[in-house]
């Protein structure tokens, strides 16, 4: 990592009270959008007149802000009227906008909560939330910190991306991934039969650690196969056996949906 981001508790501190106002006073967009400029130049070290720019114009389209550095668009923010409760369907707007730009990154703010977005454009647009805070009543240094990710400094040092990689590392999917590796199934297994003086088969073990998940993470995970690695073939001339020669590859699913374990994955 590249760095750490810099602390931004007590400018933000500063400006929270305006926010929570707005949020009580239910304040349009336009003065919503305001204050998020404020909060982006007082809080996070943007130059208020050469690095924001509102109503950002993207091949004829407008993005409420976008932010620059050294002239290149390095993110987008779509602003809500204070007080509304934030949606996913909310920054569709401006994930369009950011494609047209190729710009992979948009924050969805109403001043109090912000979320930021990672874009993916590869079958469509793929969006994923890397994080959510709301400054108004999370732990005020815990929303501090992670809302420094996006200060001036820490978007030059591309802490962000670094934010983005361990967000995605530590996912259900590369977790299950990580986890049905036959190597780590095998390190569990000898553990077992050390801890327990037992000898456990691997598929059945593997099926163990699947119950041990929620259906709802099970989902996130999505479909793990534990394979086999493939062992190198002999350089002496082989002999005809019967059945499946030793050291093919064999593949079986560990399935993390609610079917039955014992049918073959088609």
């Amino acid at each position: 990592m590249a760095g750490s981001p810099p602390l931004i508790r007590s400018p933000l501190r500063k400006v929270l009270p305006y926010l929570v106002q707005a949020q009580e006073q239910s304040l349009n967009e336009a003065d919503t959008v305001r204050r998020v400029a404020k909060v982006l130049e007082d809080v996070l070290g943007y130059d208020g007149m050469s690095e924001i720019t509102r109503e950002t114009v993207i091949k004829g389209k407008y993005v409420d802000i976008g932010v620059k550095l050294d002239g290149v668009l390095r993110f987008l923010v779509e602003v809500k009227a204070a007080g509304t409760p934030l949606r996913d369907r909310h920054i569709d707007q401006a994930r369009a906008y950011a494609a047209d730009g190729n710009i992979r990154w948009v924050v969805l703010t109403n001043g109090t909560i912000w979320n930021l977005y990672h874009l993916t454009f590869e079958e469509g647009i793929d969006h994923d939330e890397v994080f959510s805070v709301d400054v108004s009543s999370d732990d005020f240094n815990r929303a501090a910190d992670t809302l420094a990710v996006l200060h001036r400094d820490s978007v030059r040092k591309d802490l962000h991306e670094d934010l983005w990689r361990r967000t995605t590392a530590l996912s259900p999917q590369s977790i299950g991934r990580a986890l049905f590796n036959e190597g780590v199934i095998r390190l569990m297994r000898r553990e077992l039969r050390r801890a327990e003086g037992i000898s456990v088969d691997e598929e059945d073990l593997a099926g163990a650690i699947k119950g041990l998940f929620s259906v709802e993470t099970r989902e996130q995970m999505g479909p793990v196969k534990l394979r086999r690695r493939r062992r190198k073939r002999s350089s002496r001339p082989a002999v005809p056996e019967s059945g499946p020669a030793e050291g093919a590859l064999r593949s079986e699913p560990v399935s993390l949906t609610n079917e039955d374990e014992s049918e073959p994955e088609k």
